[in-house]
């Protein structure tokens, strides 16, 4: 199979739009490999050319947006005043709570563990280069960067699960404000 043929690229993009369908309004463990195929409308054979598993189809469909939450997260000024959230961030946890329903799903117990370490796999690279790139905040010099950034990937993904298990979230901007205070303590 070519990846770059456009009927493959097709089939993705139908098989990626057929996981989230079903991700907003069940599980990920509880879907199955025919289910998103017929949804998709193509044979379960093609579901498998592209995708091992359902866990394999739910972390690539939600790429972009796990781009979109790392190239946020790293965005954020590191000198940002402790009682003003950046504005990345505040779209960070905006562009959330408008998926709150899917992120639960994806990030709950009976969730994708594979998309968890994606997304922390993926703050944590952003963050990285970010922190080598600029200041750090005063008093992180003598932690490494790879290690600041996977301590802080860590810190965010974990909210973010244990923001969106409330049904409805509380507001993001005042969990952002929560997650950036505890990001930039008081001196």
């Amino acid at each position: 199979m070519n990846p770059d043929d456009p009927r493959a690229q097709r089939s993705r993009s139908r098989l990626r739009a057929a996981i989230l369908e079903l991700a907003a309004v069940r599980e990920p463990a509880t879907i199955t490999m025919s289910e998103i195929a017929k949804l998709a409308g193509v044979n379960r054979a093609t579901v498998y050319q592209h995708f091992p598993d359902v866990d394999a189809l739910v972390t690539d469909a939600m790429e972009e947006a796990v781009a979109q939450l790392a190239q946020a997260a790293a965005r954020c000024p590191a000198d940002a005043p402790r009682d003003e959230v950046p504005q990345p961030l505040s779209k960070l946890f905006r562009h959330v709570a408008e998926s709150a329903g899917l992120y639960r799903r994806m990030l709950g117990p009976q969730g994708s563990p594979l998309f968890a370490a994606r997304m922390r796999e993926r703050l944590t690279l952003e963050l990285a280069d970010t922190l080598r790139a600029r200041r750090r905040p005063p008093g992180f010099d003598e932690v490494p960067p790879a290690v600041h950034a996977a301590y802080l990937a860590g810190a965010l993904t974990g909210v973010i699960a244990h923001w969106v298990a409330d049904d409805p979230p509380a507001c993001a901007d005042e969990t952002a404000l929560a997650f950036w205070r505890l990001f930039r303590p008081r001196p």
